[in-house]
């Protein structure tokens, strides 16, 4: 890239997104107004950590509005493939448990 803006006379030009010298993306006023402010008000604050347990319900019933819940063709496609992960799994540890079994019984037997 830098032979053809060499070519054509022009100077090599950075490539990518870069901040160009004296242009700021991010103004003072738009970084003071994302700044968190911390609120030093005891009322709002709750003795219990986590808010205790009246909170806590109407939070899991909220929390589970927001589940999205796979379709059961989903779920067995799911447990397919979980089922060959652990019947390939299985086959690899049995594999290296009979080959280390030959090795320790090679070098034990005379």
């Amino acid at each position: 890239m830098s032979e053809e803006n060499n070519a054509t006379g022009g100077a090599a030009r950075p490539v990518g997104k870069r901040q160009r010298s004296g242009a700021s993306t991010t103004s003072s006023a738009s970084y003071e107004a994302k700044r968190v402010v911390n609120v030093d008000d005891s009322s709002v604050r709750d003795d219990k950590p986590g808010g205790g347990p009246t909170r806590f319900v109407p939070e899991v019933v909220s929390e589970m509005g927001k589940v999205v819940w796979p379709t059961a063709k989903q779920m067995v496609q799911y447990t397919i493939v979980v089922f060959a992960f652990l019947f390939v799994l299985t086959a690899l540890v049995w594999s290296i448990d009979t080959v280390a079994t030959m090795g320790v019984e090679a070098v034990l037997t005379p």
